[in-house]
């Protein structure tokens, strides 16, 4: 599938006038707990960008929560780095103490650690009447692991079950699904258990669509869909690490810019669907893996090129830089490159075949951790009894 943005810039523009209007849904201008935030970061809010933290650290949340941030975003990777701190020993001894195995050890304890950001942000979300203010919690990524080798419709029955879980009894929890074909599948029936969504590791324009579809599919068949959120997390820098990986051939102008267009113009393409669809919340697009990947590239050469609308979820190392970097930000979020680039990026970057190899790079990203958290709780077990 080869992807072409030119029918799209008009609706890139006319979103970016709308999303000028507010941070928030309906003309009503946010609340903000920015009042300790570095001038950058004010800097970054006032373009209507919403910012969520890339981690459930709660020392770390409580300081981008001064900062502005209004929701945070968790994942394996994140869960085994805290661990590993020691910081948790004692949460990890109360659970062997209680029965627990290695496995229900980890999921308890990011269930603990997500509770404790989603009650920071339950303000934000009862200020937003369900429009911001929410952490994310993700499925168990060993239900892709290529090892384990699940039928697909285990992997679809499963991923609707463990929603239903680990979502009962929270208001300002969303549940992180992959879009995977497993993922993908489960998202009705998970919409349709008014269940709120983070679809991650989106790379493609086929694979947001699929989501999308999926999930207002499932929003058509709430009897209230007043309190319905959904986000889609679009993967960024990824993308150019792919086209310098195996597209060298594009030209110096190209190489660089192709994550960031796929991103523009999904979101323009996100605004245009949900415009009509009459619904209380903003359905979102997410802007992820916004960390430069190049060490001659600035910090902010994904952030600032997305600023403006929509929420972008930066890990807190990246948010210290650009707080020590003292940019200005403007909305850009609705700007393309020139026609040649446009051009250029339809005629050689194959979106159908990029996919399929992000999407396995990204579900062994998580996993491996996983298992490797488990091991650590393992570890952990035999010193902590010993």
């Amino acid at each position: 599938m080869r992807y072409s943005g030119k029918e799209i810039v008009p609706m890139i523009i006319a979103g970016a006038e709308m999303s000028a209007r507010s941070q928030t849904h309906g003309g009503q201008k946010m609340a903000s707990s920015a009042t300790n935030a570095p001038a950058a970061i004010q800097s970054l809010l006032a373009t209507s960008t919403k910012l969520w933290v890339d981690s459930v650290d709660p020392d770390l949340v409580l300081e981008n929560f001064h900062w502005g941030a209004t929701g945070a975003t968790s994942n394996p990777v994140i869960i085994a780095d805290l661990l590993k701190t020691g910081r948790f020993d004692s949460w990890i001894l109360e659970l062997i103490q209680a029965g627990e195995n290695d496995s229900a050890i980890a999921w308890q304890i990011a269930d603990r650690l997500v509770r404790q950001a989603q009650e920071l942000f339950q303000g934000v979300w009862e200020r937003t009447k369900g429009n911001d203010g929410y952490v994310s919690f993700e499925l168990d990524p060993l239900l892709e692991d290529p090892e384990l080798d699940l039928p697909h419709a285990e992997r679809v029955t499963r991923y609707i079950e463990l929603g239903k879980k680990w979502s009962a009894g929270h208001t300002n929890r969303l549940i992180k699904v992959p879009a995977t074909p497993a993922g993908i599948d489960a998202l009705e029936e998970l919409a349709a258990a008014g269940i709120n969504l983070n679809v991650t590791l989106l790379f493609t324009p086929q694979q947001y669509r699929e989501s999308r579809d999926a999930v207002w599919r499932g929003i058509q068949r709430l009897d209230d869909n007043s309190r319905y959120k959904s986000v889609y997390s679009i993967f960024v820098s990824r993308v150019d690490v792919y086209t310098e990986k195996y597209l060298a051939e594009l030209s110096e102008s190209v190489q660089g810019q192709v994550g960031l267009v796929n991103a523009k113009q999904i979101w323009a393409e996100n605004r245009e669907f949900w415009s009509d669809k009459a619904l209380a919340l903003e359905q979102e697009m997410v802007f992820a893996s916004t960390g430069t990947k190049k060490p001659t590239d600035p910090p902010t050469k994904y952030i600032g090129a997305l600023t403006g609308s929509d929420i972008q979820t930066n890990p807190p190392a990246t948010n210290s830089a650009i707080a020590e970097e003292g940019t200005t930000f403007e909305s850009q979020i609705g700007l393309l490159p020139a026609a040649d680039v446009l051009e250029e990026i339809s005629a050689k970057v194959d979106f159908g075949e990029m996919g399929p190899v992000l999407l396995e790079e990204g579900i062994l990203k998580f996993a491996q951790p996983q298992n490797e958290l488990i091991k650590l709780i393992a570890q952990k077990r035999s010193s902590l009894e010993g």
